[in-house]
């Protein structure tokens, strides 16, 4: 049987309905698990509400409804926080939090103590990289075990991965701070990851937003688009596959959708995939190029070239923290600044899913 991804056309008149409607075309009821908890994992590249980077709150307002609609009782959201990242402050300000309010979601956070605890996984699938890095073992939320996970990225590019998407987004949940020490090997990374989430979850589906889309040097210092549709799938690897083709990529290409593919995890493939829903979305090209900005240019100078002897030196000792610093005078000080502020208020006065946005 074919690996299945639906896409809807949406405007902000439907948006609730027509996530409901991406979510059964999936076959999201059967995918999951009615006894076991939901857990929705949200996705907040930037706290700062840059146009595409981030899960929005109609996302958040629409799987929830689906998902009660469907009989799914019990349902929570986790975050996680990065050492560029913070939760909380992308909870007020990508306007999560009136959702959470409105419907009383539990918010709990895996870098909390009191929320749940970090515990040692021997995973049974054969790691490509995580056992190497991780050499004193790899852990994960004890939280996350015998749960459904429901991911929620946006349709967006990204400077290390050319895309970032369904299997991307697992990596704040189940990797912990220290999750930059994998970078090098990104893309198998993510491949250990949907292994180990096919292991310990009772269901994993995902629902990816593309109302606006991002193009350029992703997650954060984009492009913002509008193309007014959403995504969903049981499949983590095939709907980052469909996602990457309509933004103009060869998802075959991509190392971390073709390693997945290779190691049976999902289909990679787009024409092995079933495309339901509006189809027609799926023929489309945005044409979408992937760049680097100052602080992912750094990164990949000391990730990916010859320079990367020096990571442990940078990354493993206290001398993050003149990375993080730079990270945040670049990104939140400097950046959002003198373009960011003008393409969101672009956005909010006339995108018509800006003018949603208001509206939370």
């Amino acid at each position: 049987m074919k690996s299945k991804v639906a896409i809807v056309r949406t405007k902000p008149e439907t948006v609730l309905e027509d996530i409901e409607r991406v979510c059964r075309l999936a076959d999201m009821d059967k995918m999951l698990d009615r006894s076991a908890t939901t857990i929705l994992k949200d996705n907040i590249s930037w706290h700062l509400p840059m146009p595409g980077a981030n899960t929005t709150p109609w996302g958040l307002e629409g799987i929830y409804l689906a998902l009660k609609h469907l009989g799914f009782d019990d349902v929570v959201v986790v975050e996680n926080k990065t050492v560029v990242t913070i939760a909380e402050k992308g909870d007020k300000l990508c306007k999560f939090k009136p959702v959470f309010e409105k419907y009383d979601i539990p918010v709990l956070f895996n870098f909390k103590d009191s929320d749940m605890k970090w515990v040692e996984y021997k995973p049974k699938h054969k790691m490509l990289v995580l056992d190497k890095i991780f050499k004193k073992g790899i852990y994960i939320p004890d939280y996350f075990f015998g749960k459904n996970i429901i991911h929620l990225p946006t349709m967006k590019t990204h400077s290390y991965t050319v895309t970032t998407g369904a299997m991307k987004n697992a990596f704040g949940g189940l990797l912990n701070i220290n999750r930059h020490y994998t970078h090098t090997h990104i893309h198998d990374t993510l491949v250990d990851l949907l292994a180990i989430q096919k292991e310990i979850h009772t269901g994993v589906f995902a629902l990816m937003d593309g109302t606006t889309s991002g193009s350029g040097p992703g997650p954060r210092t984009m492009t913002p688009h509008k193309t007014d549709m959403y995504l969903a799938s049981a499949d983590q690897v095939a709907i980052d596959a469909v996602s990457a083709k309509i933004m103009g990529f060869d998802p075959m290409k991509m190392q971390y959708i073709r390693h997945a593919t290779e190691a049976g995890l999902g289909q990679g493939n787009p024409s092995e995939i079933e495309i339901v829903g509006d189809v027609e979305l799926f023929e489309q090209n945005l044409g979408y190029n992937v760049g680097v900005n100052f602080a992912t240019g750094v990164g990949m100078l000391l990730w990916r070239s010859p320079l990367r002897f020096m990571q442990k030196l940078f990354f493993h000792t206290p001398l993050v923290l003149i990375f993080i610093w730079a990270s945040e005078m670049y990104h939140d000080k400097i950046w959002w600044h003198l373009k960011g502020k003008k393409i969101f208020q672009n956005w909010l006065d006339n995108s018509p899913w800006g003018k949603l946005f208001k509206e939370y």
